[in-house]
């Protein structure tokens, strides 16, 4: 895989992942409403994953030596797999209750920074233990603080 390719796909899973399971837990947490947060997972798909793709983009212009199709690429994988894999948590949401979903969310989005983690550790020839814990260890601290920053929103209702 071409390494602008691979940088947009492994921002745009990684976001992708992080950004939706923060906010599907926070707006559980806060509305308890299955219609509020597949608004958000949509939200997610579409606005960040533009926003994101855009500050690739000229993340990628501002180094000043990529070519232009080196920065379209990486601007298009980031949209691309962003848009994609936040689109994965609906399903979940649409299949069962919503605190089921939740659950279900949060052990799809750990599996996926799992095995993404994997592939990089084996591209870089590190142990791959210490690369799984350690994004793993940064994904549950998204989800426990969203958690309760949900909790906390929630009490001014």
């Amino acid at each position: 895989m071409k390494l602008s390719i691979r940088k947009g796909f492994s921002f745009g899973l990684t976001s992708g992942i992080i950004t939706t399971l923060g906010v599907i837990v926070g707006l559980h947490s806060s509305t308890h409403s299955a219609l509020v947060v597949i608004g958000g997972i949509l939200v997610i798909a579409i606005g960040d994953a533009l926003s994101d793709a855009l500050g690739i983009h000229i993340s990628e212009e501002s180094e000043v030596k990529h070519s232009t199709r080196e920065i379209w690429e990486s601007t298009i994988s980031t949209f691309i797999s962003k848009f994609i894999f936040a689109l994965t948590f609906i399903i979940p949401v649409l299949l069962f209750p919503l605190s089921t979903a939740i659950m279900v969310s949060v052990i799809w989005g750990l599996s996926l920074i799992a095995i993404f983690s994997l592939y990089i550790a084996k591209q870089q020839n590190l142990k791959p233990y210490k690369v799984i814990l350690e994004h793993l260890i940064i994904a549950i601290i998204v989800v426990v603080i969203t958690h309760h920053v949900g909790d906390w929103v929630a009490t001014f209702g």
